[in-house]
């Protein structure tokens, strides 16, 4: 710092008592770091905003224009906003054209708090480019202003805090995105985990189907399929044509779904059992076309579950229509 001591013999006028500190102290500052001046200058371009805190339309009014913008700024309270065109551009503006103009300092004094206010705000709506520009202002106005350094620092602190919070919300987006496709795989799974149950007890009762189709059909004495045959044997010639017996099958009837007959629930409660002797034809596509009882015992207990059962029958196609029998046997718990 330059102390000047004046005699009272010497006064000078205030504008150059005003030069010779303004020179005094840019003889003083030059020489302070020769070497470490230009380094400094080339370190801190690449800090410079990538635009100038005062616009260059401003920069290019002259002094009467700027003082009149700048009046007219304030009366419309355009103080620090927007951009280009605001009270504060205006006098900073004036002040690099007239330096020594009190009112000019005067009005960047007062303009100073609001936009530091300002600069706050716009932090604290994380509009980190606004705020950027009005450090600049300030800055300009006075690099030594105490609010700077907090500013600068709070900006970096609320860029940090929002990248951290952008962060944040994409890992927990991503986060949520796996629990969801988690959760679908599971679901899948489970979906394809009961198809295969539902497929296996299919699977199942259908074999437990077939296998009683195969006990049933072992079941029924060898010489049934050939007694309709015995009597025709025995009658005259006469009377063949008029009850035939039935032909022996070309082939042999391979059942595909033989249903068990449902058990009467009267019958059930009485422990009651029986069996049931039917004769049906097997048509060419494999249904049963006709059914009859030819003997039941207990009669007129089993004989209509007997016969519903046999009507929902399956067999292979043949070639010819069969006319068989077969017993069914009602054993309670059976």
């Amino acid at each position: 710092m330059v102390s000047l001591t004046i005699s009272p013999k010497s006064r000078l006028p205030a504008c150059l008592l005003l030069a010779v500190l303004l020179a005094a102290c840019s003889k003083q500052e030059e020489p302070a770091a020769p070497a470490a001046a230009p380094e400094g200058r080339a370190a801190a371009a690449p800090a410079q905003p990538p635009a100038p805190a005062v616009a260059a339309s401003v920069q290019a009014m002259g002094a009467d224009q700027l003082r009149e913008a700048a009046t007219q700024a304030l009366r419309e309270n355009r103080m620090y906003a927007p951009a280009g065109d605001n009270a504060m551009e205006y006098y900073l503006a004036l002040r690099d054209k007239l330096p020594d103009d009190p009112s000019v300092a005067s009005a960047l004094t007062d303009l100073m708090p609001y936009t530091v206010i300002a600069t706050e705000q716009a932090v604290g709506r994380e509009q980190f480019e606004e705020a950027q520009r009005l450090v600049a202002l300030i800055e300009k106005a006075d690099p030594s202003a105490p609010a700077l350094p907090r500013i600068k620092q709070s900006i970096t602190a609320a860029q940090q805090a929002a990248a951290q919070r952008t962060e944040a919300e994409a890992q927990r987006a991503r986060a949520e995105a796996e629990a969801r496709a988690q959760a679908d795989q599971q679901r899948l799974a489970q979906q394809q985990a009961a198809e295969a149950e539902a497929a296996r007890r299919l699977a199942q009762e259908q074999e437990a189907a077939r296998q009683a189709a195969e006990r049933q059909q072992a079941a029924q004495p060898a010489a049934e399929p050939a007694q309709p045959a015995a009597p025709a044997a025995t009658r005259p010639a006469a009377q063949a044509p008029a009850q035939p017996a039935a032909p022996p099958p070309q082939r042999a009837l391979r059942p595909i779904s033989m249903p068990s007959p449902r058990y009467p629930p009267d019958a059930l409660r009485s422990g009651a059992s029986g069996e049931v002797l039917v004769e049906f034809t097997v048509g060419t596509d494999g249904a049963v076309t006709e059914a009859r009882i030819l003997r039941a015992n207990p009669a007129r207990v089993f004989d209509r579950e007997a016969l519903n059962a046999v009507r929902r029958w399956r067999f292979e196609p043949v070639p010819a229509p069969v006319t068989t029998r077969r017993t069914l046997v009602f054993t309670p718990g059976g």
